[in-house]
């Protein structure tokens, strides 16, 4: 299999905040998740206007993580995610970053709830194998910080393949889906590493 291109790191504090604003955020992920949109498009996918959206591509694209696609008009040209993903990098020290780091995962955190709620009120209009297919899934790990990483490397190696952004050999059927996966130490209810 051919190389998977890399996902784009984010360790700069103003990016970071730009990603943290739950439209951009919501806008980025939908185009990595379904390759070129319009703005009225993407306003119907995120529950916002045409007009809200094409000013937050605008912005996004400044910061080079979207850009115009080909085909469409003036009024309604394409849009398309820069990358294929994101890795938000740590704070290394910089309160700065370390604060927009914790913004990012909360507007990312937010998403994903509002995605499974969405799902789990529609569920039942899905075909059975869609249904049969989805999966809620939590392990209580007892693992080294080394194990965790090859672990969490590991999954992301079986995941990457499919990544709608960079997938190539997606037979006909194949529809958006959504995988979410944390890791992380577990802390006790009193704010202590368990």
């Amino acid at each position: 299999m051919a190389e998977l291109p890399p996902r784009k790191r984010i360790d700069d504090a103003e990016l970071l905040r730009a990603l943290a604003h739950p439209l951009r955020s919501a806008l980025v992920h939908h185009l990595m998740a379904v390759g070129a949109a319009t703005a009225s498009e993407c306003a119907a996918a995120v529950g916002s206007t045409a007009s809200n959206c094409s000013w937050h591509l605008r912005r996004l694209a400044e910061y080079g993580l979207v850009e115009a696609a080909e085909g469409g008009d003036g009024r309604e040209r394409p849009w398309r995610a820069c990358q294929v993903g994101l890795v938000l990098g740590g704070a290394d020290g910089d309160p700065a970053v370390a604060a927009a780091h914790l913004a990012v995962t909360g507007t990312e955190l937010h998403e994903e709830q509002e995605l499974t709620q969405r799902y789990l009120d529609t569920m039942d209009q899905l075909d059975g194998g869609w249904r049969d297919a989805g999966g809620f899934f939590s392990y209580a790990l007892n693992a080294t910080p080394a194990e965790l990483t090859a672990l969490t490397e590991a999954i992301d190696a079986l995941v990457r393949p499919y990544v709608a952004a960079i997938r190539q050999d997606a037979p006909a059927d194949a529809r958006s889906a959504f995988l979410a996966m944390r890791a992380f130490r577990r802390i006790g209810h009193d704010g202590k590493p368990v």
